[in-house]
């Protein structure tokens, strides 16, 4: 069993689970995009980043505090939707996904800075 904390930084209420978020960290510039949109989300207590390698490791205590999240955003880089697979393979479904290609950042040549970030950061508002 998951204990909640009655009062977080990370979309709790008490009454439900927190919003979780899992993002690519993959080696390309697209990836990186990701994972610092992931942590600005979590700075601004719209969610909270969880670690995406605990999910498949089968961390089971990541896996049970993601199983009971209210909300659980997947931020990919690119269409191999790598986050999102690792989150259906440990049997996670409830998925709001993010695919930072199919907002026009391209792989391999996107460049990160406050600007890209605020841009997903921006349009991830309407997934968590």
């Amino acid at each position: 069993m998951v204990t909640i904390p009655s009062s977080c930084s990370c979309g709790c209420n008490g009454s439900s689970g927190p919003r979780v978020i899992f993002s690519c960290s993959g080696a390309a510039d697209v990836g990186e995009l990701a994972d610092r949109a992931a942590r600005r989300l979590t700075r601004k207590g719209t969610g909270k980043m969880f670690c995406l390698a605990g999910i498949s490791g089968k961390v089971s205590g990541i896996i049970a505090s993601t199983k009971v999240a209210t909300k659980i955003l997947a931020i990919d880089g690119c269409a191999l939707d790598c986050t999102k697979k690792s989150l259906v393979e440990a049997g996670i479904t409830r998925i709001n996904h993010l695919r930072l290609t199919d907002l026009g950042f391209e792989k391999g040549k996107t460049d990160i800075t406050a600007d890209t970030i605020t841009q997903v950061v921006d349009k991830a508002y309407n997934f968590i």
